[in-house]
């Protein structure tokens, strides 16, 4: 195979059609030799034609209609547990333009990665940062026009989306959407529920009243709003300031409540000036929201008065800072978290009564996640912020249904009928007490996650702190109900300040989270063809920065100016698919199996070099034996208890089958 990018794209424009016959004929669960770049630059035509003669065209006629629902892969699991063992595929639809090019990059995945996360599909606010959401709309900007001519009944975004899970299922892939337990500062959500969140009053720069019902004061305001200037959508106002804001009354819909106050979704200009308008009317009367925290002390905030910015409507936003911070402390001026639970002693001294939880909240902000689940029959959330655990005392003995906002949103689809639904949290594996308050192992037993994020990728291949990490969660995996993931590379680290993790150890750690087959893998598009960043590479490389979408004329080294730019790491790329073409040889035989391992991982990186074997007894008893070198310095002798038949190795001299007498040969990278 050819290693340098431009022998690739030669080798992929001269061979393409034996390439996608492979596929078609289900030679290969992906397209070989098929550049992640290429792939979503490919007519739309070329790729309805490769996925007729793959699924055939009655499969893909259901896919390709939006009132047909395509089976789940792992629909009629009894719960969430088989996420233990996926290999997951994180996808920023921004970088790639529209979510039918999802389908077009997942041609190059294979089955080896059986499970695509979606980074948040929700209108985005403030910066356009995806986590920001401001409704409960889907993304206009993920709409691809191209599609829409081919199809033209695919007209919406939400069909459209309907579509690509349709497709990614028939592939054979789950798909999973981010679960945000907060929205923008002044998101539609903010405006139409106040009682849903916590406000504060200022005055100029200083918080003068954080009482636990400001928001019964914005309320009137936006009473007040409303009636003086009118309905969005023309309706007559002949109810009453109760009606609008309860929701437990019946006489209003919440989609009327949004259309009344803010227009139509299809009508996102009148959306955006009513909102606008609407936000600016109460940060002038002093209100708004309490901006989200992170880690403890999570509460007890102030204004710094000399730090602030000025938008360009000349809107003066305020940093917020602790009183009393700690070593992880983060205010995130952009959000407003939901407020779970009730203030005690009306919030003189912000603290939360978590015995007593805003029983409304949480029934609105469920449910909004099922009907999403429903409607495109997602199989998985990924709990944004699920290390959040504010209880100073830590984890209780005995958590009730109210302990935690994802475990419950979870288990509100899981006995909707969603049994399989899954839950992968965010959370870091921190030590006691620096991310949350007390341990976090047991947090996320106590929030039911199936799986975890982890850090691995926030650490150097090989080092002290990588070992120690990589045997504590395997340890983890074993012992304990959820199983971390063996995480290659998030779209929060594909960015400029963490190139020194990528720099070295990118094929081990690809090896391990395809063939340590007990132990479920994240990786992010854009993995296979990312430059090794020796130095710092332009802004539009690191898909880290599309996360958000910040003007020109900001002051940043955050910016971007063009679309996202795809690596030309030709070598990466080339030693990668030759994993992927061996794991398609020996797949049926090793996945999902326990290992049994020959040397275990040394959490004091005295020993760097790991092995373990997988044993199928019920294909033929076949046993393979996986070895990796996480010493990224030097090569290791292999040991004398390890011999057989060579069949692959990522040191491409020495790839041919043959017999590996005792302590014969080396181990590299």
């Amino acid at each position: 195979m050819p290693h340098s990018y431009e022998q690739i794209r030669q080798d992929w424009q001269r061979n393409f059609h034996e390439y996608y016959a492979s596929y078609e004929s289900h030679h290969c669960s992906f397209v070989p030799y098929l550049l992640p770049d290429l792939a979503v630059q490919l007519n739309i035509f070329q790729i309805f034609e490769v996925l007729r003669l793959r699924l055939g065209l009655e499969t893909l006629k259901t896919c390709i209609d939006p009132s047909q629902t395509v089976a789940s892969p792992v629909e009629g699991q009894p719960d969430g547990s088989w996420l233990k063992k996926t290999n997951m595929v994180g996808i920023n639809v921004r970088t790639i333009g529209n979510f039918f090019n999802v389908v077009q990059y997942a041609l190059t995945l294979g089955q080896t990665h059986d499970s695509v996360h979606l980074l948040p599909i929700w209108e985005p606010g403030v910066v356009g940062s995806l986590y920001g959401k401001v409704s409960w709309n889907i993304n206009p900007a993920f709409f691809s026009v191209e599609l829409q001519r081919i199809a033209p009944a695919l007209d919406t975004v939400e069909k459209q989306l309907k579509v690509v899970v349709n497709l990614l299922h028939a592939m054979g892939k789950t798909v999973g959407l981010d679960v945000i337990p907060h929205t923008d500062r002044f998101s539609e959500m903010v405006l139409l529920h106040p009682r849903y969140f916590e406000w504060v009053r200022r005055d100029y720069n200083k918080i003068v009243d954080h009482r636990a019902n400001v928001h019964q004061e914005v309320e009137e305001e936006i009473w007040r709003f409303l009636n003086h200037h009118g309905s969005a959508d023309g309706s007559a106002i002949n109810y009453g300031k109760a009606v609008f804001f309860d929701a437990s009354v019946p006489l209003l819909t919440d989609k009327q409540r949004h259309e009344i106050l803010f227009g139509r979704p299809q009508d996102p200009q009148t959306r955006l000036r009513r909102r606008i308008d609407l936000m600016q009317y109460l940060i002038y009367l002093g209100y708004e929201t309490l901006p989200m925290t992170m880690a403890p002390p999570y509460r007890g905030l102030h204004i710094d008065p000399d730090n602030f910015v000025i938008d360009e409507r000349g809107t003066r936003w305020y940093t917020y800072q602790f009183d009393a911070p700690q070593g992880m402390s983060r205010v995130f001026g952009p959000l407003a978290r939901y407020r779970f639970w009730e203030a005690r002693d009306d919030n003189q001294h912000w603290e939360i009564d978590f015995d007593k939880p805003n029983l409304p909240v949480w029934q609105y902000v469920a449910k909004q996640h099922l009907d999403c689940q429903r409607t495109y029959n997602f199989d998985f959330m990924r709990g944004d912020m699920a290390h959040v655990q504010m209880r100073p005392q830590g984890v209780p003995a005995q958590p009730d249904q109210y302990y935690d906002p994802l475990r419950f949103i979870k288990t509100y689809i899981q006995r909707a009928g969603a049994r399989h639904f899954a839950f992968f949290g965010e959370t870091f594996l921190a030590p006691p007490n620096v991310m949350a308050y007390g341990n976090e192992p047991d947090h996320l037993e106590a929030i039911r996650a199936d799986s975890t994020l982890g850090d691995l990728q926030g650490m150097v291949v090989g080092s002290e702190e990588f070992m120690r990490a990589f045997s504590d969660y395997y340890t983890y995996a074993k012992n304990r109900s959820f199983a971390p993931n063996f995480t290659v590379i998030t779209a929060d680290k594909d960015d400029p300040r963490f190139d020194e993790f990528y720099q070295t150890g990118n094929v081990a750690r690809y090896f391990i989270s395809l063939f340590l087959t007990d132990m479920p893998s994240y990786t992010t598009l854009g993995f296979e063809q990312r430059a090794l960043n020796m130095t710092r590479n332009a802004n539009e490389t690191y898909s880290k920065l599309y996360v958000f979408q910040i003007g020109d004329d900001a002051q940043t080294d955050k910016v971007t100016h063009a679309p996202y730019q795809w690596g030309r790491n030709g070598t990466q790329f080339s030693e990668l698919t030759r994993m992927k073409l061996f794991a398609e040889n020996i797949w049926e035989h090793i996945a999902g199996r326990d290992v049994t391992w020959l040397m275990p991982i040394d959490a004091t990186a005295q020993n760097k070099l790991i092995a373990w074997q997988i044993q199928n007894p019920e294909l033929g008893g076949e046993t393979y034996t996986f070895m990796v070198n996480l010493d990224t310095h030097r090569a290791l002798e292999i040991p004398e208890s390890v011999g057989g038949t060579l069949l692959f190795c990522t040191d491409k001299t020495d790839s041919s089958p043959r017999t590996i007498g005792a302590g014969q040969g080396k181990v590299f990278e």
